[in-house]
């Protein structure tokens, strides 16, 4: 169960010039090294979500990529891009010295740790997938059926304001709340550390990357797609995924069919954020896999 933890030590890393700030917690042998969502968000939700791993013997690693938290934020929207992001991701592993990880990411997260796989696949252990995909275009699709369910009419404002250009007005933030509630998390009250990185997002790298909120894609990642790719990830592979997540159920399906040796979670009445949604199936889920698939199974 998440809890807050205070880092054992907190490490700045230069990457090209630029600060980024990791945050590392216990001294396991084996290391679970987070990469959160967004892009744009500080990783204190991911990272309170999984410092509790530290009751079982691993040491967590998360880090505030460039543009986010308490690392520096440059104004240059040519940093935003997944292979700069890729080569963050190695330039901190290499800087903490953490050798061949669990490498774990979480929506955008996993979309870095996909590409850093690829790249660099010697330098991974197990690979975890949390409510993330591997084919935008497919996720596309999948959105606008989410956004289907809000009923025609909706849907209708919902593309005009989009055509407009207006997607600031009320209605149509309205819109994307409910969105949110129902498939982001589904909590009455959201936990204090989703509240502190939501409301410390870097909206410079989100929208240059993904777009202008979570439902509509219009970034330079908008045609990303690594599913043929993915038989080359030979790894283990867990993926997990809310049954009513954002990211689908059908998305997740599509990345284990693609993947040789994948296998895949679904947690009940949850959507983005399993881990605080549903606790009690998430972890022991996670902790299984970390167990049968560690250094000394």
């Amino acid at each position: 169960m998440w809890r807050e933890i205070t880092p054992d030590e907190r490490i700045e890393v230069q990457v090209d010039g630029y600060k980024v700030v990791a945050y590392s917690f216990g001294k396991g042998d084996e290391t679970v090294f987070c990469l959160n969502g967004g892009p744009g968000l500080p990783c204190d939700y991911l990272r309170e979500a999984h410092s509790c791993l530290i009751d079982k013997g691993y040491r967590v690693v998360a880090f505030d990529q460039l543009g986010t938290g308490a690392a520096d934020r440059p104004d240059d929207t040519g940093l935003w891009t997944i292979e700069r992001y890729v080569e963050e991701t190695e330039t901190v592993r290499k800087a903490l010295g953490l050798g061949k990880v669990h490498l774990l990411g979480h929506s955008w997260g996993g979309w870095l740790a996909i590409d850093y796989a690829l790249k660099y696949p010697d330098n991974i252990r197990t690979l975890i997938l949390e409510d993330t995909v591997a084919d935008m275009p497919h996720l596309t699709v999948e959105l606008e059926r989410l956004r289907a369910a809000l009923g025609s009419e909706t849907v209708a404002m919902m593309q005009k304001h989009e055509a407009q250009g207006t997607i600031d007005h009320p209605e149509y933030l309205a819109a994307v709340t409910i969105l949110n509630y129902r498939h982001v998390c589904r909590l009455p009250e959201w936990p204090a550390p989703v509240n502190r990185s939501l409301g410390d997002w870097n909206m410079g790298p989100y929208t240059t990357m993904q777009g202008p909120n979570e439902f509509l894609y219009t970034g330079n990642l908008k045609d990303w797609n690594r599913i043929p790719d993915l038989p080359k990830l030979t790894m283990p592979v867990l993926i997990t995924v809310g049954e009513h997540d954002e990211l689908t159920p059908a998305c997740a399906m599509k990345m284990k069919n693609a993947l040789p040796n994948a296998e895949l979670c679904v947690f009940r009445n949850a959507s983005h954020m399993p881990f605080y949604e549903n606790p009690e199936d998430y972890y022991p889920a996670l902790m299984d896999f970390l167990r049968r698939n560690g250094a000394s199974a």
